[in-house]
């Protein structure tokens, strides 16, 4: 949606234009931290998202690493934040 706005407002091509470019960048940050967040979960470092770079092999290893179940119980990266096989029913928010 971004490029055809950029083609046509700005007169770029469809593959890089200004907003898209800002949306990829501001995309960027949150994604990251939720692969390295998701790596830790699994007890591995945040330096294993480097193997994107490899082409097809490392986004394959990354996805199966990312779903992979959580290790229970604190890690060396810390704690759970919540433990939810453990809380109560009455603990949970009502919405």
């Amino acid at each position: 949606m971004l490029s055809v706005i950029d083609s046509q407002v700005f007169g770029w091509s469809y593959d890089s234009g200004p907003l898209s470019s800002l949306f990829s960048l501001v995309v960027l940050v949150p994604s990251l931290a939720v692969g390295v967040r998701r790596l830790h979960d699994i007890d591995r470092s945040g330096w294993w998202m480097l193997l994107m770079m490899i082409p097809l092999i490392g986004i394959i290893v990354l996805i199966v690493w990312w779903c992979k179940p959580t290790r229970l119980g604190p890690n060396r990266f810390g704690p759970m934040p919540v433990d939810y096989f453990r809380q109560s029913a009455r603990d949970e928010p009502e919405f």
